[in-house]
Order: structure tokens, then C-alpha cells, then sequence
């Protein structure tokens, strides 16, 4: 593997922060979400800073590297065209599904609208590496995927992440994205010790390293990205600053952004970090041989090559099974079906509400007009609308959908809110590529009829 491009310090932009961003000194790098860019019409800030020699990297949310099925080639397409567009050396995504049901399970395609961890099994290992070399092989240049942070844990997983992690790139050559607040998360949340992550995990393979905020309620940690960076997580990064120079530092922010004075503050504290951990960084020869400490350092099935094949023998299986296991989790979340045996329900709730939490938040953004129209009434109408309405078609058709729900049912009570709600999903829901159903074509016609009186 080639050693991957210093990158240096960076924050995620944001459009919300893109003027800070521009301000603030010692900016190497920037981080922008993929789905959201258009590469005919990038931001004017983005262009910016591509002139003043600042490194874009597009980060991808929605591929579903981890899921069952195989990565969908026009969001390949996509995040492809964003990394040219960008002139990015690589790009980024997650280890993780988004969303399951569909073809391989004979059942309605769900969307978790959420990033939801993969079970660490040798099914799943199987079905991800194969994903990552159609991902690696549709790009125009490097991938590193992400850890991600859970809430839940899948039962009967057969191996630790750090082995996963491990596994997955002696057997893809895929680079890594560590998020150090993700594993301070999943320390919280399901008792995983980061500083043994890290020792299991192949350090010369990190790309570059995500630093977050949360905070912590009723004994779980929320990965919000809203919140200022713990000291805990600080922690972390020094332990694995210690063990390699990573070659990117970035700080995430999403939401509640606060003043950009204290968005550099925590970019300093992060410098501040990583200058006192360079100085007690091991030498290769002291480093940690990672899970197979003591054997070879040979891919779990062989060479990468062999792994190739063996790929291709197991992942009809692999991907039947892993989806039916997909899909059961996330209908328990966002359909209210049974808890799959070996989950914890009380952490599936927390999950679900979360989900839904998440979820209104997106919509709103979206679709600023709906918070609007039904002002304060808006959150408690779309929670009750979610608990029923599995999300299926993205953000835009659940704001649509959402609005159709109300005025189906009567609602909004006050007849001039109810008038702009109307009015509001009439013109944006036009002409749609017709149903192959006719019974589907005929429900909408009829729909829309109906929402017109």
C-alpha cells in the first residue's frame, strides 16, 4: 500500500460555516458531504479555497458500503464525478448500511436515513470486501472508509473491530478514515476499549482521522456532532497519535455551530494534541502486530487475490443472509415489527427514537417551508407520522409524503394552514415518471384528486 498524502488540519465545511471556514488561518484541508454538492454548480466558497491550493475531499453518506446488496453504480457515478469535479485525492465513505429489504429478501426496500453498523461476521466481512473492491474499482481515485459509531450491537458477531478493521484491509488494500469520537462512542455505548481497537487495527493504512463531539444521556453516548470535542476523545486521539503520525486531522461539525473564535479553539486544542503525542510516536519495529500478532500477516482468506475468488464463491449466500439479518433490524426501527432474538430492546428503542429524531431534523432542513407552515405543531405531527411511515424513497419524497399524510387525514385543523400546506404539496409534487403498476397509478390519481378539494 502506498503511503497515503499528508493532508495536515482541516474542519468539515459546511455551508452554514463556509465564510468562517474561508477566515480561519491554518486550514489545509476541507471535508465536504458528497450528496450535497453539485458538480455543474459547486459552492463559490469551495471554489475558493480549491484556488487558494485548500484539498476538498467529498465524503460520501449514503453508498452503503455494508449492506447487502452491491453498491448501486450511479452513486458511483456520483461520487466519482464529485471527486473530479473537486480535483480530490480521495474520497471517503462508511462502514456501514443505510438501507435493506428489496430483491434479496422478497420484502419493501426501507431507508435508514442513518449510517447503522454492519455485524462483525464473516458473512458480513465477505459481502464488504466485495463492495469495497467494486467501489475501489469505480473510482478515479483512492477510497478510505470510516468506522462508525453505534448505539446497538448485533449478536453472535464473530469478531472484535479492530480485527474487522484488519481483516478488511489486508484483504481489499482499502484505506481507513478513524473517527476517534466514534470509538469513544461505541466504548460508552457497548463497552469496546478504544486503546485496544488501535492496537488491533492496521495504523499505516489511516488516510486521515475524524474528531467530534456528543454528549451523554441516561448512560448512552450521542455521536451529535453538535457538541463541543470531550476531553475523552482528545484521549483517544493522543493514544493513536502516539502509535503513527496521521497523515489528516479534521474536526466535524454539523449543527449548532457556535462562534468561529470556538471553532478554532478546538482546532488548536486538536494541534495541541497531536504535537504532544508526536513525540512519543513508536518506531515500526516497536509497533503492534495487529490480531495476528506472532503469525504472518496473511489475508484471513488468503491472498488478495484469493480472497477475490472466495468472495465470488460465498456471496450469493453471504448476501442472502446478511440481508434477511438487515432487514429484520431495520424494520424493527422504522416499521415497529418484533425485535430480532438477541437484541437488546431497550437499546433498539433508543435507536428508533433517535432515528425518527434525525429524520424530522432532515425533513425540516429540506424542507424549510413545512416548519414554517405548521410552526410548532410540525415535530410532534411528523414523529406521529414516522412511527407508521417507514421512509422509502429519500428526504424530498418523505417532506411530500409527509405533507400528504396531514391533508389525507384532516389535518392541519386550522382551514388557512391547511390551505398552504395544499398548496405547498401541489406544486411540488407534479408529474412523477409513471408507476409500472396501474393500481398504483390509479391510488395516485386519486390522491391528488382528492388533495385538490
Amino acid at each position: 500500500m502506498t503511503q497515503s498524502r499528508r493532508l495536515g488540519t482541516g474542519i468539515g465545511w459546511r455551508p452554514e460555516i463556509a465564510e468562517a471556514v474561508e477566515r480561519m488561518p491554518g486550514i489545509d484541508w476541507v471535508e465536504a458531504v458528497a450528496e450535497n454538492l453539485c458538480p455543474g454548480h459547486l459552492p463559490e466558497s469551495l471554489l475558493r479555497l480549491r484556488e487558494r491550493g485548500v484539498t476538498v475531499v467529498p465524503h460520501g453518506v449514503s453508498l452503503g458500503l455494508g449492506g447487502a446488496d452491491r453498491p448501486e453504480e450511479s452513486r458511483l457515478a456520483a461520487l466519482a464525478e464529485r471527486a473530479e469535479a473537486l480535483g480530490s485525492p480521495l474520497v471517503t465513505e462508511h462502514i456501514a448500511f443505510v438501507r435493506a429489504g428489496g430483491a434479496l429478501t422478497a420484502s419493501p426496500s426501507l431507508e435508514a436515513g442513518h449510517l447503522l453498523p454492519v455485524p462483525r461476521t464473516r458473512d458480513a466481512l465477505d459481502v464488504l470486501c466485495e463492495n469495497v473492491r467494486i467501489a475501489q474499482e469505480a473510482l478515479p481515485v483512492p477510497l478510505a472508509v470510516e468506522n462508525i459509531a453505534a448505539l446497538i450491537s448485533w449478536p453472535g458477531e464473530e469478531m472484535t473491530e479492530g480485527q474487522f478493521l484488519y481483516d478488511l484491509v489486508d484483504r481489499t488494500g482499502v484505506r481507513l478514515l478513524i473517527d476517534v469520537a466514534n470509538l469513544h462512542t461505541n466504548h460508552v455505548n457497548r463497552a469496546e476499549d478504544p486503546s485496544k481497537a488501535l492496537d488491533e487495527l492496521p495504523v499505516e493504512a489511516i488516510a486521515y482521522v475524524h474528531v467530534a463531539g456528543g454528549f451523554e444521556r441516561d448512560g448512552v453516548w450521542h455521536d451529535s456532532h453538535a457538541h463541543p470535542v470531550p476531553r475523552q476523545v482528545l484521549d483517544i486521539l493522543a493514544d493513536l497519535a502516539s502509535r503513527v503520525i496521521p497523515p489528516g486531522v479534521l474536526l466535524e461539525r454539523d449543527e449548532n455551530f457556535p462562534d468561529p473564535g470556538e471553532l478554532e479553539r478546538e482546532l488548536g486544542a486538536i494541534r495541541v494534541t497531536l504535537t504532544k503525542a508526536r513525540a512519543r510516536v513508536v518506531t515500526p519495529s516497536e509497533a503492534p502486530a495487529g490480531p495476528h500478532s506472532g503469525e504472518a500477516a496473511a489475508p484471513a482468506s488468503g491472498t488478495p487475490g484469493a480472497a477475490g475468488s472466495h468472495a465470488a464463491g460465498v456471496a450469493v449466500g453471504a448476501r442472502q443472509r446478511l440481508a434477511l439479518g438487515q432487514a429484520a433490524l431495520l424494520s424493527a426501527l422504522v416499521a415497529g415489527t418484533p425485535v430480532p432474538e438477541g437484541f437488546d430492546r431497550g437499546r433498539l428503542g433508543v435507536q428508533a427514537r433517535s432515528l425518527a429524531a434525525k429524520r424530522a431534523d432532515v425533513v425540516a432542513k429540506v424542507a424549510a417551508e413545512l416548519p414554517e407552515i405548521l410552526g410548532d405543531a410540525y415535530r410532534p405531527a411528523f414523529l406521529a407520522y414516522a412511527q407508521g411511515h417507514p421512509m422509502s424513497g429519500g428526504y424530498r419524497r418523505d417532506a411530500l409524503d409527509f405533507a400528504e399524510y396531514m391533508l389525507l387525514a384532516g389535518h392541519p385543523e386550522d382551514a388557512e394552514t391547511r390551505r398552504r400546506l395544499r398548496a405547498w404539496w401541489l406544486e411540488r409534487s407534479g408529474p412523477t415518471p409513471p408507476s409500472q403498476r396501474p393500481t398504483a397509478r390509479l391510488a395516485r390519481a386519486t390522491r391528488r384528486v382528492l388533495l385538490r378539494r
